[in-house]
């Protein structure tokens, strides 16, 4: 699939998990968080270490959120993207977002494995969803 349809799929509906939400505004996992929120797009911001961000509650997984998402975009630690891509895989979730510093060959090669649409390597979701500060 070429990049366009793949982000093209992965925006088609929501909602969508901000995997690495930060309620730091300078962090880019808030950033990204806010820039589905400024192009009108639901999206539920993951961190086990906080209970809110940016007015939303933040939920310390995937399994835990109240509905089921379509897509995830992950702002994560290489190898914490893997554990990611394992999680979505058990919840059926098909489109995930790798933002640029997230990626790691182990993880691209198991979401392809599990047939995954799976965005890498490719534009940030702040130039995508056309973020401002």
């Amino acid at each position: 699939m070429k990049l366009q349809e793949s982000l093209d799929q992965f925006l088609s509906k929501g909602p969508h998990a901000v995997v690495g939400a930060s309620p730091k505004r300078s962090k880019y996992g808030n950033k990204v968080l806010r820039a589905f929120q400024q192009a009108g797009r639901d999206a539920y911001p993951i961190n086990p270490r906080v209970h809110e961000v940016e007015g939303r509650t933040a939920y310390p997984n995937l399994s835990s959120l109240p509905e089921a998402v379509h897509g995830v975009s992950v702002i994560t630690p290489p190898h914490v993207t893997e554990t990611i891509i394992e999680e979505a895989g058990r919840l059926g979730i098909d489109n995930v977002w790798m933002q640029p510093g997230a990626e790691s060959e182990a993880a691209i090669e198991r979401a392809h494995e599990l047939g995954m649409n799976i965005i890498s390597g490719g534009p940030c979701a702040l130039v995508v969803l056309g973020f401002h500060e």
